[in-house]
This record gives C-alpha cells, sequence and structure tokens, in this order.
C-alpha cells in the first residue's frame, strides 16, 4: 500500500535516498567524500570558472550562493560518516573537514566581494 503523506515527503524519499543516507551517517566515508564532496564542489568550482570566463555575473552570483548552501550539508555529511570509518582516516577526515570549511568560507568571501566590486564599477 502506497504511504500517504505530504508530497514533499514523498518527492525526498523517493529521490533524494542517497543524500538522506550520507546525512544521517550512514553511507561510506570514502563514497560521500569523494562523490559527493570533492567531485561536486570541483564541477560547482568549473561552473564558476566558466561564467568567469563568459563574464555571466548573475551565473557567477548563483555559483556562489549553490556553494555556499551546499558547502555546510556535505561537511556534515561527510563528518556523520567518518563514523564508518577507521579512526585514522575519522580523524584525518575530519580535520580536513575543518580546513575545508575555512577554505570555503575565505573562498567565497573573496569572490562574493569581487563580484561585488565589479557591479559597483558597472
Amino acid at each position: 500500500m502506497p504511504r500517504s503523506g505530504p508530497a514533499s515527503e514523498l518527492f525526498i524519499e523517493r529521490h533524494l535516498v542517497p543524500e538522506l543516507r550520507a546525512w544521517r551517517g550512514e553511507m561510506s566515508l570514502a563514497a560521500v567524500f569523494w562523490i559527493y564532496g570533492v567531485f561536486v564542489s570541483a564541477e560547482l568550482a568549473m561552473l564558476h570558472v566558466i561564467a568567469l570566463y563568459l563574464d555571466q555575473s548573475w551565473v557567477q552570483q548563483a555559483v556562489i550562493l549553490a556553494f555556499a548552501l551546499y558547502t555546510p550539508g556535505i561537511l556534515v555529511a561527510i563528518w556523520r560518516c567518518a563514523d564508518n570509518a577507521s579512526p585514522f582516516w575519522a580523524t584525518m577526515v575530519r580535520w580536513l573537514t575543518v580546513a575545508w570549511s575555512l577554505n570555503t568560507a575565505f573562498i567565497l568571501l573573496f569572490l562574493q566581494v569581487d563580484l561585488l566590486m565589479r557591479f559597483a564599477r558597472g
């Protein structure tokens, strides 16, 4: 019998199962770190580089916003999934997560300031 509930809950259950498992810390650390962390972040960075090259300011702004919204969630998922790894890798990844968060914060800050300065100049 199909489950009833709000449409948003049903959509999430059907289409975002791996992401929910990662958020809860139920996936392997390697998959979450390399696929959701490194690969997706690299794709977002490449989108920003392409928008920068094409001088698409609004696309750059959208990518900065997407990166700012995506990064905290994936870092929490990586932190939680570290429990599924050996103590060495769990500790290593948690330190990398701290460094990753600081690096991302500064990069996004500098990209945003640069973009605002270009908007101000016209």
